[in-house]
């Protein structure tokens, strides 16, 4: 083999098995047989005449001179999609597809709806959208945006804030009909409380008065779940009380089927944040989607402007 085999499939293949360490993984992504991911890899390095990648039978990892080529081909790959949208824009339609990781249950509830506006807009982008509450790593993963409730650590990609989720207590107007409806803060340690087994602290309620004092009162159940989509059927089922966000029982508390509980106390609002791989910020289907997100999601009921809201922190 010479250099003319260096196509753009090996390298995509390449980039792929290096940032994501699994073969295996790298096929399933990529609707091909791992004998294929295999093949693509020997024949690129046949081709370079130098050893890539260092396979045990639990990973693969790069080695030096693959970690230099890897820099390479990274920035090659994104020449040629840039390339790509530059040639589409002169007939002014975006294409390819667009990888979202979003959290489950503000997904469920209304970035899917966004989506589906967003490819009437653009009907000849694809949009890959998957739901989960893991801190997942984009670029391990192939994602191009992530959208994320909560506080986020340090991190090199690029991040925009959306805005900040409000809270408030809800219950079922049986359950509160049986158990009673609280006046103080100090009474809500006389209900039953649905907790959330994945977040810290949930033995206790954290509450911002109208006095904009800070209270932190006991929280105790019975149930605790994982998914908030698994509490607000709690909610409804008159299993307890608890916080919640309020784009995940807006249409609940309209409809009457759920009440807030001491509506001049709430805990605390979540940030909401969008996070993109740095090396696909600056593909024009990525972009497009951010910019339409970052435009509607401040229609979600509960979804305020913050202060840094209208800032792209580290995005262009």
């Amino acid at each position: 083999m010479d250099r003319s085999d260096i196509t753009l499939e090996r390298l995509r293949t390449f980039v792929r098995v290096a940032e994501r360490g699994n073969l295996s993984a790298v096929a399933r992504e990529m609707n091909i047989g791992q004998s294929s991911v295999t093949r693509h890899l020997h024949e690129l390095e046949e081709a370079l005449g130098v050893v890539l990648l260092s396979r045990t039978t639990r990973r693969v990892t790069l080695t030096e001179e693959g970690s230099r080529y890897y820099a390479n081909a990274v920035q090659i790959l994104r020449l040629v999609e840039q390339a790509g949208d530059e040639a589409r824009s002169a007939r002014r339609a975006a294409a390819g597809t667009v990888r979202i990781s979003c959290t489950a249950a503000l997904g469920v509830r209304h970035i899917s709806r966004l989506i589906f506006a967003f490819q009437d807009r653009y009907p000849e982008i694809t949009v890959d959208l998957s739901l989960t509450d893991e801190r997942i790593d984009l670029v391990r993963e192939g994602v191009d945006v992530a959208i994320r409730l909560g506080p986020l650590a340090d991190s090199s990609l690029r991040l925009r804030t959306l805005g900040m989720s409000r809270r408030i207590l809800v219950g079922s107007p049986d359950y509160l009909a049986r158990h009673g409806r609280p006046t103080t803060p100090e009474e809500l340690a006389d209900l039953e409380g649905v907790r959330m087994s994945n977040i810290a602290g949930s033995d206790a309620l954290t509450l911002e008065g109208p006095d904009g004092k800070t209270r932190v009162v006991p929280f105790g159940g019975r149930l605790r779940v994982d998914h908030g989509l698994a509490a607000r059927e709690a909610y409804l089922a008159g299993r307890g009380i608890g916080p919640a966000h309020l784009w995940l029982v807006d249409d609940l508390l309209s409809e009457g089927r759920l009440e807030p509980i001491l509506p001049d106390y709430a805990p605390p609002s979540v940030p909401l944040n969008m996070l993109i791989a740095p090396e696909r910020a600056g593909v024009a289907r990525v972009r497009l989607l951010v910019e339409f997100l970052a435009g509607e999601v401040l229609a979600i009921p509960g979804i305020e402007r913050s202060r840094t809201a209208s800032q792209a922190n580290h995005f262009p």
